[in-house]
Parts: structure tokens; sequence; C-alpha cells
């Protein structure tokens, strides 16, 4: 562009006239092809001094828009034909890489999903110029008319495409296609009433029950704890896979969430940035984890027998699935636990709102805070419970947990489980 930019012309004589003649870009072809255009008559009415042509000539050059920035986008940048696909390799590479709101492996993963299996094959070779919102009308009634994606899927799926799109800008920083996307033209399905299944206390009683008595053919030590562990705290699935256990205090009671688990690999990058915090348990709980701990030192909390993470799909395939299916309860993700703790916190117990949301990562620090403070008051921005950590504790002891706790979990050892002695269950609401 910056080739193509402060051109003064060419005045020279052309018959009667005074002409101007300069480069610009045609739309069709790669190269410029010269341009020129009266300035005045060489003779007679309406002839202009040496210096007054010149001002015109240049005059007659911005007007034509050769050197414009918004020339060049328009007619260069089509010919050289941009892909929507080209655009969204760019794009990922972006995010892959910047600071300001850096994107997790996991989300990355997922948009390169959506992409190759949807995205691509319908608008992938479509000029970026092109793609607008009759060519999302039409990537819409695809998805929607295969019967795999749901609103929500759909949805997500096309605020991939107008982040590509949006992404493409010049030099100045300003998008070269702006969009103003109408849904109503689109048609994009509206997302109705997500169901978000969650334990009762109930259920996570019978759910560790059950895994004390190691009814599945495939169970390991670990899940008692963990599933304690996760209805007892709301964690994550993939940060309760991701302690190590020099985040956790002495006396097992604080743990810190610095990390995370996602397909086998340790990530430092959680879901949010309020996601790093601190977890408080109830003494019940930190006595089992301090049990659970014995005399290790170092590692994951949970671990493989060559101290790699667990995997979440096999804990689920093999262990609390099964666990549900003989409950006789609906099928559902671990993510029940953290909303089942979510629900306890929120309706049964005196638990502050700033700390439940502290503890379940949705209260972070001021920085995090202030850059989202479209959803925050300034009471959550003065709440700095987060540093109350006798507080803390108090509380998480008041709240108790919810539902019941085997007073022994039983050992399961390689060849099945060993019965010490009858687990009996204690209840551990002190709420």
């Amino acid at each position: 562009m910056s080739r193509r930019s402060g051109q003064n012309g060419s005045v020279r004589k052309h018959g009667n006239w005074y002409v101007v003649r300069y480069w610009i870009d045609v739309a069709g072809q790669e190269e410029r092809q010269r341009g020129y255009a009266k300035i005045c008559p060489v003779s007679g009415p309406g002839k202009l001094s040496a210096s007054e042509r010149e001002r015109k000539a240049k005059e007659i050059i911005a007007a034509s828009g050769a050197d414009t920035v918004e020339h060049f986008n328009k007619v260069v940048r089509s010919i050289h034909g941009v892909t929507f696909r080209q655009q969204a390799k760019i794009w990922l590479n972006q995010v892959k890489t910047r600071k300001r709101k850096p994107v997790a492996p996991s989300t990355i993963s997922t948009w390169e999903c959506a992409l190759e299996n949807w995205i691509y094959p319908n608008i992938g070779d479509t000029p970026l110029d092109g793609v607008n919102n009759l060519a999302v009308k039409t990537l819409v009634e695809k998805m929607h008319a295969s019967g795999k994606l749901g609103p929500s899927a759909i949805r997500a799926y096309v605020l991939i495409v107008k982040m590509v799109v949006g992404s493409a800008i010049d030099e100045h920083g300003e998008e070269l296609y702006p969009r103003k996307w109408n849904h109503e033209f689109i048609d994009m399905p509206q997302v109705k009433a997500v169901k978000q299944p969650a334990f009762t206390g109930e259920t996570v009683t019978k759910i560790l029950e059950a895994t004390a008595k190691g009814v599945t053919k495939q169970q390991r030590k670990d899940y008692p704890m963990l599933y304690a562990l996760c209805a007892a705290s709301g964690l994550r699935f993939g940060e309760a896979l991701g302690i190590d256990i020099k985040h956790i205090s002495p006396d097992c009671s604080t743990i810190k969430i610095v990390q995370k688990v996602w397909r086998g690999q340790i990530h430092g990058f959680l879901k949010t940035g309020n996601g790093r915090r601190e977890v408080d348990l109830h003494s019940t709980i930190a006595a089992m984890l301090k049990d659970y701990i014995g005399d290790r030192t170092e590692g994951l909390l949970f671990q493989s027998r060559r101290g790699k993470p667990l995997s979440q799909s096999n804990i689920l395939r093999r262990s609390l699935h099964t666990i549900l299916a003989n409950l006789k309860q609906p099928k559902c993700g671990a993510h029940a636990f953290r909303r089942f703790r979510n629900t306890y916190l929120r309706n049964r117990t005196n638990t502050p709102p700033g700390l439940r949301k502290f503890w379940m990562g949705w209260g972070g620090d001021p920085a995090d805070q202030a850059a989202d403070s479209g959803k925050k008051d300034m009471s959550d921005l003065y709440d700095k419970v987060r540093d109350e950590l006798k507080f803390r504790k108090e509380i998480a002891e008041k709240a108790g947990l919810g539902f019941e706790l085997p007073s022994k979990v039983v050992s399961i050892g390689p060849n099945g489980p060993k019965i010490e002695s009858k687990p009996v269950l204690q209840l551990a609401v002190t709420a």
C-alpha cells in the first residue's frame, strides 16, 4: 500500500487539454493501469497556471480514490481472492499467540473441529468478502438440516465465522469487511433452557457408597476420594485431576487451584482468570484427604501408576456412568457434582455470595473484575474475602457438605476390593 500512496501525477498536454496521468488499481486485473483526466484547456477561457494545474491534478487523484486504503482493499485484496479458509488459519494463529485475552488450548481445539467438520466444507473456499448474511444463512440451514447440532452449537459455530471475518483488518486496524449481522434474516436458532443435570445430596451419598463398595469392575482407589472432593468443593473435573500435592495445605483444608488436566496433559491455563483460586474444605473431607495422601509429598493428587494424569473419559465410562445406571439415575458428566455444590451453598447455607463465587471460581481479583465491570458492581470490586483465610475456613466448616460420607473408605487393590471393615455412614452436615 505504501507504493500506492502520495501520487502527484504527471501533468502534460494532450491535444487541446492539459491532462493528469496517474496509476490506479482496476477490479479484475493484477497490474495497475494508467488513468488520466482533463485539467483545463491549453488556451482560452478556463486556462490555469502551472501551479494551479498541479494543485488541481492532486485534487483529481484524491477524488479518484487511487491513493486510498479503501480502494486498495476493495480492489486489490479481492483480486488476490483471500478465502475464508485462508483467513481462518491466520485468525487461529493470532488467537494462539496473542497476549490480550489468551485462549485455552481446549477452546482452540473446539474451534478447529468446528472449522474442519462444518464450516470449511460449506464456506471454506468462499472469498472472504462474500461471507455475508446470506452465506451464513445457508450455513445455518445446512447445520440445522443435519440434525447433529443443537441451537447452542449452531450459534457457537456462527460466532466463529463472525470472528474470522472480523479478524481481517487493514494496516490501521480497521475491519476490511465490516458486517451488520442480521439474526432474523439468518434465522438463527434460539437457545432455550438448557438441561443442566445436578446431583442431590442423596444421590451423592449413594455414589460414594457404591464407590466404597467397589461395584464397578475397574474400580480404582482414587474414585471415592475424587467424587467426595468434587462434591464438597465444586471443582471442575479437570481442576480436580490437576491438583498437585504441593498445592495442598499441610492440614489438607485448603487447595490452591493453579492448573488443570485436559486430554491427559497438564495445563497452567484455567478456564477463566477467576479459576486461579483457593478452595477451603470441611474438616471431614480434609481428614479424608490427608489419609488418602498418606506419606506422599509430591506428584499429582490423582495419578496413574506411572504418575500420569488420570483420563476423564475413562473415569466417566468405567465408573461414574456405571454407578448412575445401577442407581437408575440419568447419565451425566462430573459437572453435576459442581452444580450440586453451588446449589447447596446458595440455597441451604448462609455462605456469603462473594465467598461462594470465589470458591466456585467466579469471583476473581480486582483486575479481572474491572475488565468485566459491566457484570459486576462496586461491591464485587471491593470484596476482599479471598484474603481472609480464617473467615473462609470458619464458613466452610459451618456450611458442611450436604451429603453423608462413609466413615471408612474401602481399600481397592488391583485384585478388587479389600474390605477391612464394614463402611458406616456418618452424617457430615454441620450447617
